[in-house]
C-alpha cells in the first residue's frame, strides 16, 4: 500500500505533471513517478508498479502509461513551464539539441519496432538494432558547477513506412520521416519558449542539415547550427546589383565552393582558444560566408582542423561568431550523454509493453525522470548529492553523476515517507508496511 502522508516537495512536481490526465488516470501516473524514481533492478513497467505500491492496481497503471503515450505533449507543456524553464532564466539565448536515438526491444508482436541503423554499435556490436527509435528535443541548459546538461521535453516515435501495416488502425500513426517529426517538435517548442522573449537555436546532428527541416526552422525563426558535409554544393554569396540591371537580386552566387580545396589552402587559418568539454581548446579554424540552397540563403561556415581531418560546420546566422559556433556544437555532446544515462541508469527500453501508446508513455516517463532528477539535484551541493567516504580510491574533484543524483533523492523519497509516518504518531500496522515497503525496494 502506498502512503496516505502528504508527499514531499519534489513530489508535487509529479502531481503537477499528471494533472494533464484524466483524473482517474492523474494519481495512478503520480505514483508511477514515484515507482520510476524508486525502481531498481530490471526496472519494468511492473518494477514501477511495485516500488510504487500500485500491485493491486497494476492493469490502471499500464492504462495510465498508455495515457501518457497519447498526452505526451500536455505533459512536456507542464515540465516545461514549471520545471526546466526556471533553470535556463537568464539573459541570452535558449539552445534545443535534437536528434534520434535506438531503444533495443525483443518481441515479435512488438508494435512500432523495426530493424534500425545503431550509431553506437561498440567494439562487439551489430551495425543493425532491433526495437524502436524515438526523435527526442532538449533544452540545454548550464549549471555553474556541472556544464551543460541535456534536458528531455518531448520524443516523437519513428516507424518506418513497411513497418506501420502491423499495428492496428485503430493506433496506426500517419508515416513522417524523422525529418518531419523533428518540426513537429520544433513548431511544439515554439509558443512556449516565445513567452521567455529570447532568441532560439537549434544545435542538430549532422542528418538533420536538409532543407526539409532547415526551411522550417528558418520559417520559426529559430538558428540552426549543424555539421556540414564535405561536398555540400556551396556558392559564393552574390555581389551587389549591377546598375540598371531588373529583377530580383540573386540569392546564390556564380562561382561554387569547394570545401575540401578552401580546406586544403595553407592561407586563411587562424587560432583561437575556445571554452568547449569543460575546458579551453586551441583550435586552428577558417570560417566565411557562403550560400546553399538547402538553407535557402547564406550561411556561416566554419572549418575546424582536427587530429583526425578538418571538419566542417555551418549556422544560418551570419553574425555568430566562431567560438558561439564551436561551443554549441561542443554542448551537443550533453543529449549524447543524456540518452546514455537515460538508458543505462533510468532503463529506458526495458519497459516490456508492447503496444504503441504504451511504449510511448514508458519512453516519456523514463526521460522525464532524468528531467526531474537532474531538476531537483540543480541547487544542492555536491555533499548532499554523494558520500565517497567509503570509496577513497574515488576522485573528490569528480562532479556528481546522474546515478549519484538519483540515489540522493531517492534517499530522500524514502525518508519523507518514514518523516510523515512517524509525525503522525504510527501503529504497529503502519510501521509493519513501512518497512516491507522498504524492504522490497532494498531487494
Amino acid at each position: 500500500m502506498t502512503s496516505s502522508h502528504p508527499e514531499p516537495v519534489p513530489c508535487q512536481w509529479f502531481s503537477w505533471l499528471a494533472a494533464a490526465l484524466d483524473r482517474r488516470s492523474a494519481p495512478r501516473l503520480a505514483s508511477l513517478f514515484v515507482g520510476a524514481a524508486l525502481a531498481r533492478g530490471q526496472r519494468t513497467v511492473t518494477t514501477w508498479i511495485r516500488a510504487a505500491g500500485l500491485s493491486g492496481r497494476f492493469r490502471s497503471c499500464y492504462i495510465a502509461v498508455a495515457a501518457v503515450g497519447k498526452r505526451a505533449d500536455r505533459i512536456a507543456r507542464r515540465l516545461l513551464t514549471e520545471v526546466v524553464a526556471p533553470l535556463a532564466a537568464g539573459p541570452g539565448r535558449l539552445t534545443l539539441a535534437l536528434d534520434d536515438t535506438p531503444t533495443r526491444r525483443y518481441g515479435p508482436h512488438l508494435q512500432g519496432a523495426g530493424i534500425h541503423h545503431n550509431p553506437p554499435p561498440g567494439p562487439a556490436g551489430s551495425p543493425y538494432v532491433y526495437g524502436h527509435v524515438f526523435v527526442v528535443l532538449a533544452l540545454l541548459v548550464k549549471h555553474q558547477a556541472w556544464g551543460v546538461i541535456a534536458l528531455p521535453l518531448p520524443s516523437r516515435l519513428y516507424v518506418r513506412k513497411k513497418d506501420l501495416p502491423a499495428i492496428g488502425t485503430k493506433h496506426r500513426p500517419a508515416f513522417r520521416t524523422k525529418l518531419e517529426l523533428a518540426v513537429e517538435l520544433l513548431r511544439w517548442a515554439k509558443p512556449r519558449l516565445d513567452l521567455l522573449s529570447r532568441p532560439i537555436w537549434v544545435v542538430a546532428d549532422g542528418a538533420y542539415a536538409k532543407k526539409e527541416f532547415l526551411k522550417p526552422a528558418n520559417a520559426l525563426g529559430m538558428t540552426v547550427i549543424s555539421r556540414l558535409r564535405k561536398d555540400a554544393a556551396l556558392r559564393t554569396v552574390p555581389g551587389p546589383r549591377p546598375v540598371g540591371r531588373r529583377g530580383r537580386p540573386r540569392i546564390y552566387g556564380e562561382r561554387t565552393i569547394d570545401l575540401a580545396k578552401r580546406a586544403g589552402q595553407k592561407r586563411g587559418w587562424s587560432r583561437g582558444a575556445f571554452d568547449i568539454y569543460d575546458g579551453k581548446e586551441v583550435k586552428r579554424y577558417k570560417t566565411f560566408l557562403a550560400t546553399w540552397r538547402p538553407a535557402g540563403g547564406v550561411i556561416r561556415v566554419v572549418l575546424v582542423d582536427e587530429p583526425t581531418g578538418w571538419r566542417a560546420y555551418f549556422c544560418t546566422d551570419t553574425s555568430a561568431n566562431v567560438a558561439d559556433i564551436l561551443g554549441t556544437i561542443a554542448d551537443r555532446f550533453s543529449l549524447e550523454i543524456t540518452f546514455r544515462e537515460v538508458k543505462e541508469v533510468i532503463g529506458a527500453g526495458k519497459q516490456q509493453v508492447r503496444f504503441v501508446h504504451a511504449s510511448v508513455g514508458s519512453f516519456h516517463v523514463c526521460l522525464w525522470t532524468f528531467t526531474l532528477t537532474e531538476a531537483w539535484a540543480w541547487e544542492r551541493s555536491e555533499a548532499e548529492l554523494v558520500d565517497r567516504s567509503d570509496s577513497p580510491w574515488d576522485s573528490p574533484t569528480r562532479r556528481p553523476s546522474h546515478a549519484d543524483k538519483r540515489r540522493a533523492w531517492r534517499r530522500e523519497i524514502l525518508a519523507g515517507e518514514i518523516l510523515a509516518i512517524m509525525r503522525a504518531g504510527p501503529t504497529g500496522a503502519e510501521i509493519q508496511a513501512a518497512a516491507d515497503r522498504l524492504l522490497s525496494l532494498a531487494a
